[in-house]
């Protein structure tokens, strides 16, 4: 009797641990598609300025240091996958290796943008100042950049857990997500980017 009370608790902590984790994971992607309508609505209000005529548009050739960056993110997304991949297989040790290049190449992109501010700041390109569609410049990479943090910090999390030895199930999921959300980072850099770049 004990043991079949006992079972009936578990396959209820399942349940609850299944919905949970599929809550987390439609958060996750809910919070993802808000950011991209966001970086879409910002494209969209630029490209409405722009065409208005008010200024000639960004009318500078954008940082190097945005290539570089493009690049550290880039691989940065080969990593996680890595990690993922190897947390997956139940290679710890890999995963926390990988992980751990992730979050450096994380923190190594935070410093090449502001890098790049400081190039534009140099050339006379301030946030305010008589051209508004160059602050564009700063309002795209600002708020990517706000997201690379709170994706830094998740994948912190991540490796704290993965050096605590929490349960695989639980440090899979994680993994999981933090994945999902850095490539999504990955990919709106590199939309943020081109469009930059077609519009400089």
């Amino acid at each position: 009797m004990d043991l079949q009370i006992a079972m009936d608790k578990q396959e209820l902590y399942n349940e609850e641990l299944l919905k949970s984790r599929k809550a987390k994971k439609f958060n996750l992607w809910l919070g993802m598609i808000g950011m991209f309508m966001m970086f879409a609505a910002l494209t969209s209000g630029f490209i409405v300025y722009t065409a208005s005529g008010v200024d000639k548009g960004i009318k500078t050739i954008l940082p190097q240091v945005f290539i570089y960056s493009t690049a550290v993110i880039v691989l940065s997304s080969i990593t996680m996958h890595l990690a993922y991949k190897a947390v997956k297989s139940a290679q710890l040790s890999k995963q926390k290796t990988f992980l751990l290049i992730t979050i450096v190449l994380g923190i190594l992109f935070f410093f090449l943008q502001v890098e790049a501010w400081s190039v534009l700041f140099n050339r006379g390109i301030t946030f305010v100042n008589s051209n508004a569609s160059q602050s564009f410049i700063y309002v795209f990479t600002g708020l990517h950049l706000a997201h690379i943090i709170a994706g830094v910090l998740v994948l912190v999390r991540c490796y704290i857990g993965a050096l605590k030895n929490i349960p695989l199930d639980n440090n899979i999921f994680r993994m999981e997500l933090a994945s999902i959300f850095w490539h999504f980072l990955d990919l709106l850099w590199i939309y943020i980017y081109v469009f930059l770049l077609l519009n400089q």
